[in-house]
């Protein structure tokens, strides 16, 4: 079973699409990664041996920010916004759209499921 920043890569799946499990790799950066440790790309997650999940991590682990460091990265990047009050500070903290989506009929995901506002 290979772990890697406390992901549990998926056994089957080729090395280069397990990476993208990991938050804050995707495909780029999961290819740039093997190349660098010179892994080849097709290899399966069970076929790792010890020593190239080794070689992953630590890459891993030199060159990018990755899950939960990431994580509270961004969340402070959204409150370093929200406090400075800026116009997508204001955004985040009414829970709308940041970048400039229209609000009238869409923009359920942000806003959440509908409230009926009828006359009484």
């Amino acid at each position: 079973m290979a772990r890697i920043a406390g992901v549990d890569l998926p056994q089957k799946k080729r090395i280069e699409y397990a990476l993208t499990y990991i938050y804050g790799i995707g495909l780029t950066r999961a290819r740039e990664i093997l190349a660098r440790t010179g892994i080849d790309p097709n290899t399966r997650v069970h076929e790792l041996s010890d020593a190239d999940a080794a070689k992953l991590r630590n890459d891993i682990q030199e060159h990018y920010m990755v899950e939960g460091d990431l994580r509270k990265k961004v969340q402070m990047d959204i409150k370093a916004l929200m406090d400075l009050g800026n116009y997508r500070g204001l955004r985040h903290r009414k829970g709308l759209p940041v970048r400039g989506q229209k609000t009238k009929t869409n923009a359920r995901t942000r806003k959440g499921k509908r409230k009926t506002v009828g006359s009484a």
